[in-house]
């Protein structure tokens, strides 16, 4: 079989890549949604007769939703709402990347379209002005499903010279995450940052801060590029909470505050918050990851830097905590929290969500 990721296959690539459109004012727009799974996602590409500027210049589409988990073959059709837009990295110029949430065939939501009733939320409460920040922990795995660069009849060394690591016996994969850096700042995506983590092959990027459904918007788009660059790379992209036993899983830790939060004093809110979450414990879990903290209950043991599935804590500075308080913000009095328990295939959207219902509503 050809291998389509050597260098001459992306020289070929990008020979037909730089061909300008006969018509100029043709432009791609590539459509991107979460399938039936709620953590996957699916895309596909429309042509359009002028640059869409805003979500609402791309005209409602449709797609199979037999072949996504999402309808039955008698009654297959989904539809595709445009919701947040984005420039395309891949194939640049005035070619655009949109975000949609999924309708089923009567326009009623879909059953992974956690963003409609999460975006309701954040309007019920724009008062006070939720601020998110997820920092997003990913593997990168070979083809055969083994963490990449990690010996193939064995393991590397143990953990503790990676995190934030440089050197090649310290990193791997270091071409796929700075690419999906560019690719992010290139689209729009609001990328904060990024770092190697403890597991060799594990990384971290962070989006935010956002206010109120956006961070779910960029998250979703960031996850989508990195996958779409490390496929360029022939590399996986896995989200797996703990893609191997024994070692530090992966997480989404979010960071939220409101106005109140920010302001002076604000410790006193984010000790009110805390309190709140404690009676939610168990509801929250469940909204942790697309399986009702299933996926979690493999990383939530208690060990490598989490508080275990079934007991709520908080701290300051506390990295085996459900919720962290940082170290500063005790020290001002005021700032935000780190919910340390959302898995890394968590949905963006059912996360932040059943925060501020929780933190803000008081559900």
């Amino acid at each position: 079989m050809s291998n389509f990721n050597d260098p001459v296959s992306h020289m070929m690539l990008q020979h037909y890549l730089n061909l300008p459109p006969k018509d100029t004012n043709l432009v791609q727009v590539m459509y991107v949604w979460i399938d039936g799974s709620g953590e996957g996602l699916r895309c596909k590409t429309k042509t359009m007769d002028s640059i869409p500027m805003r979500p609402e210049d791309c005209p409602n589409w449709n797609f199979d939703g037999s072949s996504t988990g999402q309808a039955s073959g008698v009654n297959s059709d989904v539809y595709l709402k445009p919701v947040a837009l984005f420039n395309d990295p891949f194939r640049r110029g005035n070619n655009r990347i949109c975000l949609c949430e999924t309708y089923n065939y009567d326009w009623t939501k879909g059953a992974t379209n956690n963003r409609k009733s999460c975006a309701e939320a954040m309007d019920n409460v724009s008062k006070s002005e939720p601020w998110f920040g997820i920092e997003q922990e990913y593997t990168l795995l070979d083809r055969d499903g083994q963490p990449y660069g990690w010996p193939k009849r064995g393991f590397p060394g143990p953990q503790g010279p990676y995190y934030c690591g440089v050197g090649c016996n310290k990193v791997y994969g270091r071409e796929v995450v700075e690419a999906h850096y560019k690719a992010c700042l290139y689209a729009g995506v609001k990328i904060a940052g990024t770092n190697a983590e403890v597991m060799p092959s594990q990384w971290e990027f962070q989006i935010g801060p956002c206010l109120g459904v956006d961070v779910a918007d960029h998250l979703w788009i960031a996850r989508f590029l990195l996958q779409r660059v490390a496929e360029d790379f022939g590399v996986v992209v896995s989200f797996d909470p703990k893609p191997v036993p024994e070692w530090n899983g992966a997480g989404a830790h979010c960071n939220f505050s409101t106005l109140e939060m920010r302001n002076d004093n604000g410790i006193v809110e984010i000790e009110k918050a805390c309190e709140r979450l404690s009676g939610k414990h168990k509801q929250h879990i469940s909204a942790y990851d697309p399986h009702q903290g299933e996926d979690n209950k493999r990383r939530l043991t208690g060990l490598h830097e989490t508080a275990h599935i079934d007991d709520f804590s908080s701290g300051v500075a506390n990295r085996g905590a459900s919720i962290r308080i940082p170290r500063h913000v005790a020290a001002d009095g005021k700032g935000y929290l780190e919910d340390r328990r959302p898995a890394a295939n968590c949905d963006p959207y059912a996360v932040t969500e059943i925060i501020v219902r929780t933190v803000i509503l008081g559900e």
